[in-house]
């Protein structure tokens, strides 16, 4: 059986979405990117949309779900979501919709995917552990704290993405209005480098081969700066990425490489 496979298309403010699955075919994690980019990216690696099993959308925000409708309407790509989120983004009466209940897992062929509730501003909003081969492949982007049922989830992780969306200091002394300050360090809002580093450093998974960081903000964080406060922290801890773990920090509007894990 084929190896499972990861890439970020793109991971950010502007549009977000992520391919799992394996040479053949696999499942898209939100689409919010243009529908000619994610097409061409499927094609970077050699599939199509027939080869989407379904797209799952964390929640209704636009740089998660801007290409959806495409997807449904022109591709007949599945489109997965709860309840709720189908009723805000109006699919109501598609054929296409297909409702998932949280902490109830889904198969598709070969591929498991789990939804878990999380904290965040969206209409309802969840994370996805995505299981293959015995393996675990979980993602947590857009989360305002790491709340039990995000932690089960990463205990259990051998692969993690995880945002690291701001540097307190940048968003502190950055151009934002108070408001929406407090919007993102707020419990629905966004993980800062350092809250997604002293978590991972005080409980790390023993599983954990790779922690993606994701959903970088343009204007209150750099990756440089991302993956320095992650990797500090968790040397603090004895933990020595590239030895212990391997770190990777995922660009807003660019495509990873293509992980193929073992």
């Amino acid at each position: 059986m084929d190896r499972l496979r990861f890439r970020s298309f793109a991971s950010g403010s502007n549009g977000n979405c992520f391919f799992i699955g394996n040479s053949f075919e696999g499942i898209l994690i939100d689409a919010g990117i243009g529908i000619r980019t994610i097409r061409k990216e499927l094609k970077s690696i050699g599939l199509d949309f027939p080869n989407i099993l379904g797209v799952f959308i964390t929640h209704d925000h636009f740089d998660h779900v801007k290409a959806i409708p495409p997807l449904k309407e022109k591709y007949n790509v599945p489109v997965f979501a709860t309840s709720v989120i189908h009723q805000r983004l109006g699919h109501d009466a598609i054929p296409e919709r297909q409702i998932i209940q949280k902490n109830v897992p889904m198969q598709l062929k070969n591929i498991t995917v789990t939804a878990f509730e999380i904290s965040h501003d969206g209409t309802d909003n969840v994370g996805y552990t995505v299981e293959y081969q015995g393996k675990r492949f979980t993602l947590l982007t857009d989360l305002g704290y790491i709340c039990k049922n995000a932690a089960n989830h990463i205990s259990k992780a051998d692969y993690l993405v995880i945002e690291a969306n701001y540097d307190e200091e940048m968003l502190e002394k950055g151009s934002y209005p108070a408001l929406l300050k407090e919007r993102i360090r707020g419990n629905r809002g966004h993980l800062s480098n350092s809250a997604a580093g002293n978590y991972l450093a005080e409980n790390m998974p023993p599983s954990l081969k790779y922690i993606y960081l994701c959903h970088l903000s343009n204007a209150n964080n750099l990756p440089e700066l991302a993956y320095c406060t992650v990797s500090d922290l968790l040397a603090e801890r004895g933990f020595v990425v590239g030895r212990d773990v391997e770190l990777v920090t995922l660009d807003r509007t660019s495509p990873s490489g293509l992980y193929i894990f073992d």
